[in-house]
C-alpha cells in the first residue's frame, strides 16, 4: 500500500541539553582555516548566516552537525534528516546597542516563515541549538527584550537558509533544454552499442513527478534481458523458505534454478535457491563448520558469496579473486566455517543486479552458546526486505551486456519482506518479538517504523551494540542488518512502514513517501510470561565491551589510509548532463526513492564509472594495492565526494574482516558495534577501525548492486 502526501515541510526539534561534548568532538566542521581536503563537505552540512542591513561586521555559521543514531545516519520517523546544530557567532555587539534588548535569541523555521520556533538564546562563540529535522529551513538571529521571549519579535541581527534552499524550480532555459526531445542522441547510442532499443518496456513513473518531454526519450544502450529457462523445462512454483538446522560438520545441497513467482495475479519466471523465495534460511551454532555443495542450474555463470562471515578466503565466491565463476550446469563446493555469532546472508557476487534481484538470496542465522547473548523476548521474526520494479507488462528487463540503472541503482516500486509483498504477524498484548531485518535490495535504503512504538536497537552486522538504545525509525542500508526488540501493548493493527522524505528533482521539493510493508495484528490475550521490565531496560553487553576496549587506543589516531567516493559522467547523453549539473546546487545525504527514473535507467555502466580512489596514490578501484597483515589495526577514513556530477549515499562492505565505525563527521560514534557493512551519506565522512584478523585477498566495495557493476571495488591483501 503506498500513500503519498505533498506536504511542504517536515520538521521536529529536539532539547539542547546534553550535546555539549558531541559539540566539542565536532571543533572545525565549518571552520574558516584552511580545510584539509578529507573533511565533511561545508557546502551541505554549514549553514552561513548573512549580517541584516547595518550590522556588515557580524559573522556566524550553523553547523549542521552529525547526530547520534546507533544507525549512523540520523532520520526521524517521518522521514527528515536529523542535524545536532551548533551556532559559531562573533563580533556581535552588545544587545543593548541595537536598542531596548537584553539577549540574542536563534530561531527555526521554513522558507515560508512558518512555524517559527525558539531555538536557544546565543552570543559569541559556540551554543549548542539541539537537533533539528527540517526538510528546508531558515535560521534567523535576532535581538530581543530577554532571553524568556517565546514569540520573535526583535530585531533581525543574522539570517541564513539551509542548504536544502538551493533546490529551486526550474528556470526558463532548464525548461527550454527538457522540452527540445532529443531522440537523435539516444539512437545514436544503441546504434554505436549494436544494440536495438525496441525491446526494452517503459519503466513504471512514481506518482506526482513530472517528466520532461526529452527524459521520456531516453532509453538504455543495452539489450534487455529476462530469464530464458529451457522451453521443455517445467519451472517449479516458487515455495516459502524453510528453516534448515545445520551442526557442525553437517551439508547443505544448495542449487540455483528457475522458479515461477506469482504476485497478486502476475506471474514470472525469476531464480531461487532450491525452489524457494528467499532461500532457505540456515540456523548454525557459532564456531560450526558446515559444506554447501552449489549447483548452478540457471542461464548465467554464478558464485555464492557469505556475506560478512570471517571465513576461509577460498571460499569467499568472489569471481577471479577467491574461485573462477561456476558456469551454468556447474558445481562447486564451499566450506563455511562461522567465527561470529549474529545474522549474515548469502547471495550470488557476480552480476547481483540481475541474480541477487531476481532472488538469489537467504539468511544465515548463527547462534551464540551464550544462553543471555539477547535479553529476553517472546518470539523471534526473521525478515529479508527487498523491492522489485515491475511495469504494466511485468518485470522491468535487466540489461543483458551490462547493468543499467548505473546512476542511483535499481529502485523497486514493489515492496517484498520474505519474497511476499504484504507481511503479516499476530502477536498477543505485551508480547516482545525480536525483529532480524536484513536489506537485500538493489540500492533502497529503508526507514521503517511501526506505528510510533519504541525500537529497541540491540545488534547489527557482526554481533550485538556495546549497549543497547532506543530509536523511533530504524535505518537499514542495502546488506545491513539490523537486530529490533519490540514491545506490542495495544491490542489492535500495527503497520509497518517505510516513511521517507523523496525529491523531486524537477521542482526542488521534498515530499513525504509512505509504504506499508505490512501489519501486526495485536490481540487482546496478555503474553505470558511477562518480560517487561527486561524491555524497559538498556542492556550492556559486557563481553562486547571487553573486546572492543582493546581497540579503544586507536580511536582518535590519524587515518592511516583515505578513501574517495566519486562518480564520472563523461559519457551520459548530453541532456543527462545538462539537467544533472543543474541539479547538482544540492545533495541530501540519502536519495530515500528513485525520483529520478528515465535518467537512471537509461545510465548503464558503459555512460557511468563510480570509483573509489586512494588519496596517498591517486590509484583507484582494481588498480589499488593496500597491503596488510592478520594482527594489524587500521583506520580509514571514507569520503563520499560531494562535488561530482551525482553525489549519493553508498553503503561500504568489506569481505572477511570486521571493523568499528569510530566518527562520523567528525563525531565520535558512541553506538559501538561490529560491522562489515556501512553507510557514507553524501559530502561526508565515516572513520572505521579496520581489525585485519583473516588472510587472503578481500573486496571492499559498494554494495548498491549496479555500483558495484559500473567499477566500484578494490581489493585488499592480508598475509598471516
Amino acid at each position: 500500500m503506498r500513500q503519498f502526501s505533498l506536504r511542504t515541510f517536515t520538521f521536529c526539534v529536539f532539547a539542547v541539553g546534553g550535546l555539549a561534548s558531541a559539540a566539542r568532538a565536532q571543533e572545525g566542521l565549518c571552520s574558516p582555516e584552511p580545510r584539509p581536503a578529507v573533511r565533511p563537505s561545508a557546502d551541505l552540512y554549514c549553514l552561513y548566516l548573512e549580517p541584516a542591513p547595518g550590522l556588515a561586521g557580524v559573522r556566524g555559521v550553523v553547523e549542521l552537525g552529525q547526530a547520534p543514531s546507533p544507525f549512523g545516519i540520523a532520520v526521524s520517523r517521518e522521514g527528515a534528516q536529523v542535524y545536532q546544530a551548533r551556532a559559531i557567532l562573533s563580533s556581535l555587539p552588545a544587545p543593548a546597542s541595537l536598542g531596548p534588548y537584553g539577549a540574542y535569541v536563534a530561531w527555526l523555521t521554513t522558507p515560508t516563515l512558518y512555524p517559527m520556533v525558539k531555538l536557544a538564546e546565543v552570543a559569541n562563540g559556540t551554543t549548542p541549538l539541539g537537533r533539528i529535522a527540517f526538510n528546508k529551513f531558515v535560521v534567523l538571529i535576532t535581538a530581543e527584550a530577554s532571553a524568556d521571549v517565546e514569540e520573535r519579535r526583535g530585531r533581525l541581527v543574522l539570517r541564513g537558509q539551509s542548504p536544502s534552499s538551493r533546490m529551486q524550480p526550474p528556470d526558463v532555459m532548464q525548461l527550454a533544454l527538457g522540452v527540445a526531445v532529443m531522440p537523435a542522441d539516444s539512437h545514436a547510442r544503441h546504434a554505436a552499442a549494436g544494440n536495438d532499443p525496441s525491446g526494452w518496456p517503459m519503466p513504471p513513473m512514481p506518482p506526482n513527478l513530472t517528466m520532461l518531454p526529452a527524459e521520456m526519450a531516453l532509453r538504455p544502450s543495452l539489450s534487455p534481458y529476462l530469464p530464458t529457462p529451457d522451453p521443455r523445462t517445467t519451472i517449479p512454483e516458487a515455495r516459502p523458505r524453510r528453516l534448515v538446522r545445520l551442526g557442525d560438520g553437517d551439508t547443505l545441497d544448495l542449487h540455483a534454478g528457475f522458479v515461477r513467482r506469482t504476485l497478486g495475479n502476475r506471474s514470472f519466471v525469476m531464480y531461487g535457491f532450491n525452489d524457494q523465495y528467499p532461500g532457505p534460511l540456515v540456523s548454525v551454532p557459532q564456531h560450526a563448520t558446515i559444506v554447501v555443495n552449489f549447483t548452478n542450474g540457471i542461464d548465467r555463470p554464478s558464485t555464492i558469496h557469505w556475506h560478512g562471515v570471517r571465513l576461509d578466503n577460498r571460499f569467499d565466491g568472489v569471481p577471479h579473486v577467491t574461485q573462477e565463476l561456476v558456469q551454468p550446469g556447474g558445481r562447486f563446493r564451499y566450506v563455511v566455517h562461522f567465527r561470529d555469532a549474529g545474522i549474515y546472508w548469502y547471495h550470488p557476487h557476480h552480476r547481483e543486479d540481475v541474480q541477487q534481484d531476481l532472488g538469489l538470496y537467504g539468511d544465515l542465522m548463527v547462534r551464540s552458546p551464550r544462553p543471555d547473548y539477547f535479553s529476553p523476548a517472546h518470539r523471534e521474526e526473521i525478515l529479508m526486505l527487498d523491492d522489485l520494479l515491475i511495469g504494466d507488462d511485468g518485470l522491468i528487463p535487466y540489461g543483458a551486456e551490462g547493468a543499467t540503472h548505473a546512476l542511483m541503482g535499481r529502485f523497486g516500486n514493489v515492496y517484498l519482506v520474505n519474497g511476499e509483498p504484504s507481511y503479516d504477524l499476530t502477536v498477543k498484548r505485551g508480547e516482545v518479538v525480536r525483529f532480524f531485518f536484513t536489506n537485500v535490495s538493489s540500492t533502497r535504503t529503508f526507514n521503517l517504523s511501526l506505528d510510533g512504538l519504541p525500537l529497541k536497537v540491540v545488534a547489527s552486522d557482526v554481533g550485538n551494540f556495546e549497549r543497547e538504545a532506543w530509536a523511533e525509525s530504524a535505518v537499514i542500508a542495502p546488506a545491513e542488518r539490523y537486530a529490533l526488540h519490540v514491545r506490542f501493548d495495544r491490542p489492535g493493527d500495527v503497520p509497518l512502514v517505510n516513511h521517507v522524505q523523496a525529491i523531486d528533482h524537477l521542482f526542488g521539493r521534498f515530499f513525504t513517501v509512505v509504504d506499508t510493508l505490512g501489519v501486526i495484528h495485536v490481540t487482546a490475550a496478555a503474553a505470558e510470561p511477562a518480560v517487561s521490565a527486561a524491555f524497559d531496560s538498556l542492556r550492556t553487553d559486557t563481553a562486547v565491551v571487553a573486546d572492543i576496549a582493546r581497540f579503544r587506543r586507536h580511536f582518535d589516531r590519524p587515518p592511516d589510509k583515505e578513501l574517495v567516493l566519486t562518480v564520472e559522467g563523461d559519457r551520459l547523453p548530453f541532456l543527462s548532463k545538462q539537467l544533472m549539473m543543474l541539479d547538482s546546487a544540492y545533495f541530501h545525504p540519502v536519495e530515500w526513492a528513485g525520483t529520478m527514473p528515465m535518467m537512471n535507467w537509461a545510465a548503464t555502466e558503459r555512460e557511468v564509472a563510480w570509483a573509489l580512489i586512494d588519496r596517498a596514490t591517486g590509484t583507484r578501484n582494481m588498480g589499488i594495492d593496500w597491503r596488510f597483515a592478520v594482527g594489524d589495526v587500521v583506520k580509514i577514513r571514507l569520503f563520499n565526494e560531494r562535488r561530482t556530477l551525482h553525489a549519493m549515499q553508498h553503503p561500504i562492505h568489506l569481505h572477511g574482516q570486521r571493523f568499528l565505525v569510530v566518527a562520523q563527521n567528525g563525531m565520535r560514534n558512541e553506538h559501538l558495534v561490529w560491522k562489515d557493512t556501512v553507510l557514507i551519506p553524501a559530502g561526508g565522512t565515516v572513520d572505521i577501525l579496520l581489525e585485519l584478523s583473516n588472510p587472503g585477498r578481500w573486496m571492499l566495495h559498494c554494495h548498491i548492486a549496479e555500483h558495484i557493476q559500473a567499477g566500484m571495488m578494490m581489493v585488499f591483501s592480508v598475509v598471516p
